[in-house]
């Protein structure tokens, strides 16, 4: 114990506080455009079957008849042999002659018949009374009568015969109407502009009335039918108020209502095609597995709108991106989603110590979140991981640039 007595006490040295680094961003208040995505695939507007409505041997094709080939409305495509129903309808025609003509032969032997009937009665008449006063034999009294109503029968007849044809004149009107229809579809043209797609005739192939001989696909509008979740949809009706669409506006007009600017995009390996498209409808169901809905857009005159190594003809079977872009929300806080935690964000005060934030989240939007309060726009934003997270802590903030940028590419601000 005597050791130690002229040993002086050790210097008590105060922990000094270690400031942890930390990476932050300035949270920033841009105007924001909200956007709904889906993925679909591109098919034509209108699809038109070309199916046989005759029966016969194909006797000639329009020489781009071939799939793929774009072909003009009003285009002739192919015929039919037409000398069947070439002669059905001369067969037709001429039983029509020959109605008119026994028509005309009727009216006069009915004309003949009813004066002949006119004389027999009054012979009868006559006969009838010389045998009253005895200068005639009733044999010749009844002969007369038998002559009257054989005349009268034989009226009775034509007239039966002559209301009869006018019918018969439409059973064969009606058989020509369709003989010439017949042969009106031995020939089919293109009833729009459109692309040949599945074709299975060739020339000199016998074909049967509803044989599908080929499809195809109109080449003045696309359209994409877009999967997007319904969770998605609802940020694009932000600031609508309490007022929902009318039911005429359920349809296109609903594009109006929500100022809707559908837009369709491609990959192309590091580029990306755009085509400014037009809002059409959304479909009748909701798809229970996936929770999501088809937003229908169209685009007109899409092999019209190509841009050579940039932007090629949209195409049926493309598989694309589809954005629903929607009215511009000003002044909205913006933050990486990632930053967020259980509902808190951890802010960088005056002081440079750590500040934890509960926030009320407005909607996220992909990798950002859309902040409706909590935190004010200025405000330095922890965006790095920062375990433990003890409120007060001293923090040495050190900005990223990177990230700021990004976060505002993601807004649409730069």
């Amino acid at each position: 114990m005597f050791m130690n007595a002229g040993k002086k006490a050790p210097i008590q040295v105060e922990n000094a506080e270690v400031a942890r680094v930390v990476r932050t961003i300035t949270v920033p208040q841009v105007d924001f455009q909200p956007v709904a995505e889906g993925y679909g695939v591109v098919q034509p507007a209108r699809v038109w079957s070309a199916v046989a409505q005759v029966t016969g041997r194909v006797i000639e094709m329009h020489p781009r008849l071939r799939d793929g080939e774009i072909i003009t409305a009003g285009t002739p495509l192919f015929r039919i042999d037409p000398v069947d129903y070439e002669l059905a309808l001369a067969q037709l025609k001429a039983e029509l002659t020959e109605i008119d003509v026994q028509q005309s032969n009727t009216k006069d032997l009915l004309a003949i018949e009813q004066r002949n009937l006119e004389l027999a009665g009054r012979e009868a008449d006559r006969l009838k009374k010389l045998a009253e006063i005895g200068t005639t034999s009733g044999s010749d009294t009844d002969q007369a009568e038998r002559t009257m109503l054989n005349s009268r029968t034989s009226v009775q007849n034509l007239q039966n015969s002559l209301a009869l044809l006018p019918t018969q004149r439409k059973v064969i009107e009606a058989k020509l109407a369709q003989a010439e229809r017949d042969l009106e579809n031995t020939s089919i043209k293109a009833p729009f502009n459109l692309r040949i797609a599945n074709l299975a005739i060739e020339t000199d192939q016998f074909v049967t009335t509803g044989q599908t001989l080929f499809q195809g696909d109109s080449v003045d509008r696309s359209e994409i039918v877009a999967q997007v979740a319904m969770s998605s949809l609802r940020h694009l009706f932000f600031g609508r108020g309490t007022d929902g669409p009318n039911t005429e506006q359920l349809g296109a007009g609903i594009a109006e209502y929500a100022d809707l600017s559908p837009v369709i995009q491609m990959e192309l390996g590091s580029d990306v095609a755009e085509w400014d498209a037009e809002f059409v409808r959304f479909t009748d169901s909701i798809d229970s597995q996936t929770r999501t809905i088809g937003a229908v857009v169209a685009l007109d005159k899409p092999f019209e709108k190509v841009i050579p190594g940039h932007r090629p003809p949209l195409s049926k079977g493309m598989f694309v991106k589809v954005l629903l872009r929607g009215r511009i929300q000003p002044q909205q806080i913006v933050i990486p989603r990632s930053a967020i935690r259980d509902g808190k964000v951890s802010i960088v005060d005056s002081e440079q110590r750590l500040v934890i934030k509960k926030i009320d989240l407005l909607y996220h939007q992909d990798d950002l979140s859309v902040i409706q309060s909590g935190i004010e726009a200025g405000q330095q934003l922890v965006v790095s991981d920062l375990i433990p997270a003890v409120e007060g802590m001293l923090l040495q903030p050190q900005p990223d640039q990177t990230a700021e940028k990004k976060l505002l590419r993601s807004a649409g601000a730069e």
